[in-house]
C-alpha cells in the first residue's frame, strides 16, 4: 500500500548533513549526509514504523491536512 507523508528537513549546516522529522508520525527523526540521503533515510525510517505498527496490531496514522510551514521575523531582546 503506497502512503504519502510530508517531512520536515533541516539542513545541519556544521556539517552539510540533514535531519529529518515526520509531523504525522512522532517520534521519528533521522539524518543523512545530504539532501538526497536524508530523503531516503526518510523513506527507509517510515517503512519500518509502519511494519513495526502493523506487528504490533496498532494503527497507522494517515496524514490529514498537509501541515503548513511559515517563516516569521519576530522583534526580541538582543
Amino acid at each position: 500500500m503506497r502512503r504519502r507523508y510530508t517531512i520536515v528537513l533541516r539542513a545541519e549546516l556544521a556539517n552539510g548533513s540533514h535531519t529529518v522529522t515526520v509531523p504525522a508520525l512522532p517520534g521519528i527523526v533521522t539524518q543523512g549526509r545530504d539532501l538526497e540521503d536524508a530523503i531516503a533515510m526518510a523513506k527507509d525510517a517510515i517503512r519500518c514504523h509502519i511494519e513495526g505498527l502493523l506487528q504490533d496490531g496498532l494503527p497507522v496514522p494517515e496524514e490529514g491536512e498537509r501541515p503548513q510551514v511559515v517563516t516569521i521575523d519576530v522583534d526580541a531582546a538582543a
